[in-house]
C-alpha cells in the first residue's frame, strides 16, 4: 500500500497540515495547558458553522462566510490537541468526522434556504447537487476505510471544498462556487471510486497468486 499512501500524502489537505503543523502544535499545546478539551473546540466549530448557516439563510452572506472562515481551522486544531494529549483514537476521529459532515451540511442548508427565498428553483437544485457531491466524497472515503481500503485522494477534499465555497459566500456570489463544487465534487467522488477499484483489483490478484502458491 506504499503507492496508496504516497498518493494520499500529496493531497492539498496533507500539504496544509504540514505547513501549519508548527502553529497548530503551539496553539493546541497552549489550549491543552489551559485545560480546554479537544471536544470543546469541536463543539465550537460545529456551533460556529450552524450559526454561519443561519446567517446565510437570512441573507447575511458576508457575515456568514466570514464566520465559517474563522471557525474552519478549528477542524484541524481539535485533532492536533487530541494528538498532543495522546487521545487521538478511533472514537475521537469518529466524532470529528460526524461533526464535519454536520458543519458542511449546515452551510449548504443555509445556502438552500437563501436560494429558495431569493433565487429560482435552478439555484436550489445547484445547491442540492453541490451538497450531494460533497457528501459522496466523504461517504466513499468512510465506506472504503470500513472495508480496509484507502480513499483520501481526489481533487476536492474538505479543505479544498471550503476554499472554493467560502469566498463565493463572502463576496455574495455563491453560485460561482456552487457550480465549481457541483461538478468537481462528483469528479472527486469518481476519482475515489476508481482508486478503491484499483486497490480491490490488486488485492484480488494478490489473493489469487497466494492461492496458487499454496496449491503449488
Amino acid at each position: 500500500m506504499s503507492n496508496t499512501n504516497e498518493q494520499e500524502s500529496k493531497t492539498f489537505t496533507a500539504f496544509l497540515r504540514q505547513v501549519f503543523r508548527g502553529a497548530l502544535n503551539a496553539v493546541g499545546g497552549f489550549l491543552n495547558n489551559l485545560g480546554i478539551k479537544p471536544n470543546v473546540i469541536t463543539l465550537l466549530g460545529l456551533v460556529g458553522n450552524f450559526t454561519a448557516g443561519v446567517l446565510i439563510a437570512m441573507g447575511e452572506l458576508t457575515w456568514g462566510g466570514l464566520l465559517a472562515m474563522i471557525v474552519g481551522p478549528l477542524d484541524a486544531l481539535d485533532g492536533t490537541m487530541a494528538r498532543l494529549r495522546g487521545e487521538d483514537g478511533q472514537y475521537g476521529a469518529f466524532i470529528d468526522s460526524v461533526t464535519d459532515r454536520y458543519s458542511e451540511i449546515a452551510l449548504y442548508g443555509g445556502l438552500l434556504v437563501y436560494s429558495i427565498r431569493t433565487g429560482t428553483w435552478q439555484d436550489a437544485l445547484l445547491v442540492f447537487f453541490a451538497a450531494v457531491g460533497s457528501i459522496m466524497v466523504s461517504y466513499i472515503r468512510a465506506r472504503a476505510e470500513s472495508l480496509d481500503y484507502h480513499a483520501k485522494n481526489g481533487l476536492l477534499t474538505r479543505a479544498e471544498r471550503y476554499i472554493v465555497l467560502i469566498p463565493g459566500i463572502i463576496f455574495r456570489h455563491p453560485n460561482i462556487s456552487l457550480w465549481i463544487l457541483a461538478i468537481l465534487t462528483h469528479f472527486t467522488a469518481l476519482q475515489r471510486f476508481w482508486h478503491v477499484r484499483q486497490q480491490a483489483k490488486r488485492k484480488s490478484v494478490q489473493k489469487s497468486q497466494k492461492k496458487e502458491q499454496e496449491n503449488g
